[in-house]
C-alpha cells in the first residue's frame, strides 16, 4: 500500500534493478505486425488505418523536406500513446510521469529541429530571433526574449506531458481511496464516487492519447518552422 500519493510515481525496482527499461520494452510486444497473407486480422488493419490517418494529420502542414522525418514522429507518437495507456492498467507503472524521461525525449528531438533549420536555412532560422520592423533600442531585449522562448520549448514539452499525466493519476488515486473508505460508512456516496471514478478513468484514456498527439504535433510545428 502506498504511504503517500506520490509513491505511485516512483520507479519500481526488482532485486535492486529499476523496471523502467522493461516497461518501455513491453510496447513493441503489444504492437501487431502484418503477416505475409492476403487479408490482415482486424487489429492489424485498425493499427494500419490509425497510423495512416495520424500521419496525414501531422505531416500535411509540414513542407516536403520535412516529410523525411515522418517515421521518427509517428514512432514517437505510438511509443507515447502506448506508454501513457500502459499506466492506466492495474499494477503497472507509467514511465512518462517521470520528468527525466520526458526531457530525454523532448531535448534531443527539439535540438534536431533547431539543427535542421541551422543547416538548411540558417538565415531564416536566425531571423526568428528578431521580428521584422523592431525599433533599434529594443533589438537586444527582443533577441534575449526570443532566445529564452526558444530554449524553453523542450522544457515546456516535457513539463506539459508530465503534469497532465501526474494530475490525472493523482485524481484517480484520490477517488479510489475515497470509494474504498466510504464503502463501509456511506455506501450511496461510495457508489457516487465510484461512478465519478469510472468517468474520470475514461477521461484519462482520452488524455493519454491527446497528450501524446500534442507532444508530437508541437514537435512537427517546430520542424515546420525550420524546413
Amino acid at each position: 500500500m502506498n504511504t503517500n500519493l506520490f509513491d505511485q510515481f516512483m520507479i519500481p525496482n526488482l532485486m535492486g534493478t529499476p523496471l523502467l527499461m522493461p516497461a518501455l520494452l513491453i510496447i513493441p510486444l503489444l504492437l501487431l505486425n502484418p503477416k505475409n497473407q492476403w487479408l490482415s486480422n482486424p487489429a492489424t488493419t485498425m493499427k494500419s488505418w490509425y497510423i495512416t490517418q495520424i500521419t496525414k494529420q501531422i505531416m500535411t502542414p509540414i513542407n516536403k523536406p520535412g516529410h523525411m522525418h515522418s517515421v521518427t514522429l509517428i514512432s514517437l507518437l505510438i511509443l507515447l500513446s502506448f506508454t501513457n495507456l500502459l499506466g492506466l492498467l492495474p499494477y503497472t507503472f507509467t514511465p512518462t510521469t517521470q520528468l527525466s524521461m520526458n526531457m530525454a525525449l523532448a531535448l534531443p528531438l527539439w535540438g534536431m529541429t533547431v539543427l535542421i533549420g541551422l543547416r538548411t536555412q540558417p538565415t531564416t532560422s536566425l531571423a526568428h530571433l528578431l521580428p521584422e520592423g523592431t525599433p533599434t533600442p529594443l533589438i537586444p531585449i527582443l533577441i534575449l526574449i526570443e532566445t529564452i522562448s526558444l530554449l524553453i520549448r523542450p522544457v515546456a514539452l516535457a513539463v506539459r506531458l508530465t503534469a497532465n499525466l501526474t494530475a490525472g493519476h493523482l485524481l484517480i488515486q484520490l477517488l479510489s481511496m475515497a470509494t474504498m473508505n466510504l464503502w463501509s460508512i456511506m455506501p450511496p456516496l461510495s457508489l457516487l464516487t465510484l461512478t465519478t471514478l469510472t468517468l474520470l478513468l475514461l477521461l484519462e484514456f482520452a488524455v493519454a492519447m491527446i497528450q501524446a498527439y500534442v507532444f508530437v504535433l508541437l514537435l512537427s510545428l517546430y520542424l515546420q518552422e525550420n524546413t
